[in-house]
């Protein structure tokens, strides 16, 4: 194997761990891992040749001495090094700063290639072996349930009724560009070749290619120099598409039905089953987001229905090359002949191809539906003039007669390449792509509806209004069939705006199908005023009907800081109770969609007090929807980072409390995420798949829960309110209480760099302030991040457990966290998920961006405690779960991380001076230092894959 990539560079000498080469224990897990070591001298080796090649011998010692250095500064604590370092980056020119800076950050990117590479290799062996599925495949869940005695009667009826759906969203942590991600996409690709034996020749040739797409990356721009556009968000979004859901959502439906008769023993019959479907907010979220509009929304529509489109055109190209069957061969169903008899291709040489002329037919009609919304360019051209398709199920149904005839007339092995797929395509696309949410702060409802009523004369000071008057009021014009708004008056353009926007979404429903669009989610809603308000806009723009009661777009409230989450039973209660909207819910099929903040209340109180407040706001919701008779859908507002719900999907999903799940589940893929996870086919399948096994372990399999006796989990529960109340004071304290500390967050992260990088279309901040509470908490679980702090997703636990400790017998309180976290899935994730945080901060790194707060006694005042509390936080993790190494129970994470230590540092060494000299020189900065900052804030996210 050692000849397989060539000779080593010292790039990337320093990736392996020297004392575990020593250590018998470890010795199979490091064979096993030996291709991803090959994989990544290979390409640090290919990386290196291109920097030599590009920009001379001089810079690649450079990188290197700094990259030496910075390891003996992190192995050792040596401060020799720590000086040495700190000389060596100031010596460094402008542009051999930016050469460096995109070396590191471009070895971050390559490695996480070789580890996803790595992965899917992993997973290959594991299949090819025959060995048993691992947990968070659909058949290990299908194995649980079986043994549990689960019938196959309920795993059908689970996915007929199921609704799993992963939405895109697009914030400002979002660092890649479309060409990185096309030319790493090629990389990955040329990689995977590499596994598959090939000869002297070509071995030479695909690392000849390699080195091409190395030296790609080199010479293309990694950052945008303009302002992210949400045109823009939505081109990248639908990148992912092409490269993975297209393909693989259909993919794996054809896996499940397969998996379900392997594992019954009997055909499933899931019918048309739309289990998985994906959603966005990428062109209908304007919280905040003034580039948001009507005419994004149609964009984004056109757009989406573009590339669903180009992909049946090209599909059915396909398929029309390879169904070739003759009739002289085989006969065809009546209704298969029907579609031939009625096709536009009249060619007297495809007389007897019946297959090949309804597919030419199916194509002139795809063709001017495609036309009809909004595309305007079809690569190849109709051969005549066919009626467009009113919707997509009329597609299927086309598609459906192909596939009915060859399975009656031995043509069912012809079903399966590409017509079975595309048919399912075609029901769970339809020609919409993806339902696009619409999303909007509860104060801007307000504003415009104080304008309508102020216009109307029905009301002159609707915002004075107390609750109970409001909603009266809400109560008594949505029964009134006449509007408010009157073409003869003139409104603000903030409510024409918002007018149009949901006239827009009436619009799209009709020419999109009802898919389309179909939630509006309420920002910051704290009373049921905010939702009426809503329905009462949906009734002005005639997507709610007063004579049916009924409304096109399910209104969802979004419940985000620590106080929403504890109003939001009762709001949904009130809001239920309703007779209007009782009805509304009933026409909805008796589901009620609410969307759980996880961002803002972290934000707000914290990683273990947002952590726990989402948990009993969930239990409280299952209690007051089961006394409604209504069926909960929680839609789970989780970030790239753990202080943002990020972590494992499938861990969060399973160890969600009992009731909360029941095959209803929609949860937010943001920034870098969605790259780490669907840039790859093969990763983004096995991502999609743990969402579906997980749900369905969540919703059939008992809940631990459910079997735990009741005092015991009681217990357990009011533990956790005390631990949360301690952590809250903690946090609170710190952040919001603490003088000065605003000014500390403000010089010790590069929030103002991040702020000024064109990495998405929305603004850091809601208002122009310094305030925290203000700050979006994108860019401040971000901005901690990059200083390697991560402190939003630990901060408070050591002062939490280590006082409630104190404050009875230590030795049984211990003993039951300790129970805690081995029988309460809730608190083991939670454990979990502050253990991968805590193996990626690092204090010696955030010491350095420390040293940037010119305020010396503040700098050592803060740090200090934050220093204090982390190393209590260590020392009660410790104590709960009896292990001192981090992420031991996850060795391939924690070998990951070790490994991107020797590349990460550098980055954040070097961001620390530049972000010096730009301060140092405000204005009068060379623009290549923000340059630089920009390249290593891409690096370090890429470095640390959940940062956003």
């Amino acid at each position: 194997m050692a000849n397989r990539h060539g000779t080593n560079n010292s790039f990337v000498v320093d990736m392996e761990n020297p004392a575990a080469l020593d250590n018998p224990a470890v010795q199979p897990a490091l064979d096993k891992d030996a291709p991803l070591k090959e994989d990544i001298r290979l390409l640090g080796r290919l990386l290196g040749d291109v920097l030599r090649e590009q920009e001379g011998e001089a810079v690649f010692e450079v990188v290197e001495t700094i990259r030496q250095t910075a390891v003996r500064f992190r192995r050792d604590a040596d401060p020799v090094a720590g000086e040495e370092l700190t000389t060596l980056l100031h010596r460094l020119t402008r542009d051999q700063t930016i050469s460096v800076v995109r070396a590191f950050s471009y070895f971050s990117h390559l490695a996480n290639i070789a580890e996803d590479q790595h992965h899917i290799r992993r997973r290959r062996a594991h299949l090819m072996r025959g060995a048993a599925p691992r947990e968070g495949s659909v058949g290990h869940a299908l194995g649980k349930l079986r043994d549990a005695g689960v019938p196959q009667e309920a795993v059908e009826d689970f996915f007929k009724d199921a609704l799993i759906s992963p939405v895109l969203t697009a914030h400002p942590t979002e660092v890649q560009r479309k060409s990185i991600l096309d030319a790493e996409h090629d990389i990955a690709r040329l990689l995977a070749e590499r596994d598959r034996g090939l000869t002297p020749k070509e071995l030479a040739r695909n690392t000849q290619l390699l080195q091409a797409r190395i030296a790609t990356l080199w010479q293309t721009r990694m950052l945008r120099y303009s302002k992210l556009t949400v045109a823009d968000e939505i081109d990248n979004a639908l990148s992912y598409y092409r490269i993975t859901f297209l393909r693989e959502v259909p993919g794996l439906y054809d896996d499940i039905e397969d998996e379900i008769a392997s594992y019954y023993g009997g055909e499933a019959k899931l019918g048309d089953a739309q289990y998985l479907q994906m959603g966005s907010w990428i062109g209908g979220d304007r919280d905040g987001n003034p580039n948001v509009n009507a005419d994004t929304m149609r964009h984004a529509l056109v757009r989406q229905s573009t590339t669903i489109l180009d992909f049946y055109l090209d599909e059915v190209h396909a398929l029309g090359a390879e169904l070739s069957t003759s009739t002289l061969m085989v006969p065809v169903t009546p209704q298969m002949q029907a579609l031939a008899d009625a096709s536009v291709d009249n060619s007297p040489h495809r007389s007897d191809e019946p297959y090949r002329r309804a597919l030419i037919g199916i194509y002139a009609r795809l063709a001017a539906t495609a036309r009809e919304l909004g595309v305007d360019h079809i690569l190849r051209k109709e051969v005549g003039e066919a009626p467009p398709y009113l919707d997509a199920a009329l597609f299927a149904a086309d598609l459906e007669v192909l596939a009915d005839s060859l399975r009656a007339n031995h043509g069912a092995v012809l079903i399966e390449p590409r017509l079975s797929s595309l048919k399912r395509a075609a029901r769970i696309f339809g020609f919409h792509l993806a339902s696009l949410d619409m999303r909007q702060s509860s104060d801007v409802h307000e504003r415009v509806l104080a304008e309508l009523f102020t216009r109307a004369g029905a009301e002159a000071d609707y915002a004075g209004l107390s609750e109970e008057r409001k909603v009266a009021l809400l109560l008594r014009e949505l029964a009134q069939p006449r509007p408010l708004y009157s073409p003869y008056e003139s409104y603000s353009d903030d409510t024409n705006s918002e007018l149009a926007i949901l006239r827009a979404a009436r619009d799209i429903r009709q020419r999109y199908g009802s898919r389309a669009i179909r939630n509006y989610i309420i920002s910051h809603t704290e009373t049921v005023s905010d939702l009426l308000e809503v329905l009462l806009l949906q009734k002005e723009t005639g997507l709610m009907r007063v004579s049916s009661g009924t409304s096109d777009v399910m209104v969802i409230p979004l419940f985000e800081t620590i106080p929403d989450l504890q109003r939001a039973s009762g709001i949904m209660d009130e809001w239920m109770s309703i007779p209007l909207v009782a009805g509304v819910i009933e026409r909805q099929g008796r589901l009620q969609e609410v969307m759980l903040g996880y961002s803002d209340s972290n934000k707000d109180g914290g990683f273990l007090t947002s952590n726990w407040e989402l948990y009993q706001a969930e239990l409280k919701l299952v209690d007051v929807f089961a006394a409604k008779g209504v069926k909960l859908r929680l839609f789970h507002g989780r970030g790239g980072t753990v202080g943002r719900g990020g972590g494992p999907s499938y861990d969060a999903i399973r160890a969600q409390p009992p009731g909360t799940v029941n095959g209803q589940i929609r949860l937010t893929e943001q920034g870098e995420i969605i790259a780490s996870k669907f840039s790859n086919p093969e990763i983004g399948r096995r991502n999609l798949e743990l969402l579906v096994a997980a749900t369905l372990e969540a919703s059939l399999v008992p809940h631990p829960a459910d079997e735990m006796n009741k005092a015991r989990l009681a217990r357990y529960e009011a533990v956790m309110a005390e631990l949360s109340a301690r952590a809250y004071r903690a946090y609170r304290n710190l952040v919001y209480e603490t003088p000065g500390f605003t000014d500390y967050f403000f010089s010790a992260t590069p929030i103002a760099e991040i702020a000024e990088l064109n990495l998405g279309s929305r603004p850091a901040s809601r208002k122009s302030t310094r305030r925290i509470e203000d700050l979006r908490a994108i860019p401040w679980g971000f901005s901690w991040g990059q200083c390697r702090l991560l402190l939003p997703g630990w901060y408070g636990f050591g002062t939490a457990v280590s006082g409630w400790l104190a404050d009875g017998e230590r030795g049984e309180r211990l003993t039951l966290l300790q129970e805690m976290s081995r029988s309460w899935p809730f608190f083991a994730t939670l454990l979990s998920n502050m253990d991968m945080v805590l193996a990626k901060t690092d204090l010696a790194i955030a010491s350095r961006y420390a040293g940037l707060v010119a305020d010396v006694e503040l700098r050592e005042r803060i740090f200090r405690r934050i220093t204090a509390e982390h190393g209590e936080t260590l020392r009660c993790l410790e104590a709960v779960t009896g292990v001192s190494e981090r992420l031991a129970g996850n060795p391939l994470l924690a070998r990951s991380i070790q490994n991107r230590f020797a590349y990460l540092d550098p980055l954040n060494h070097l961001q620390v001076e530049l972000i010096h000299r730009r301060r140092k020189l405000g204005d009068n900065v060379d623009p290549r230092v923000h340059r630089g900052i920009h390249l290593s804030i891409n690096g370090v996210a890429a470095g640390l894959r959940n940062t956003g």
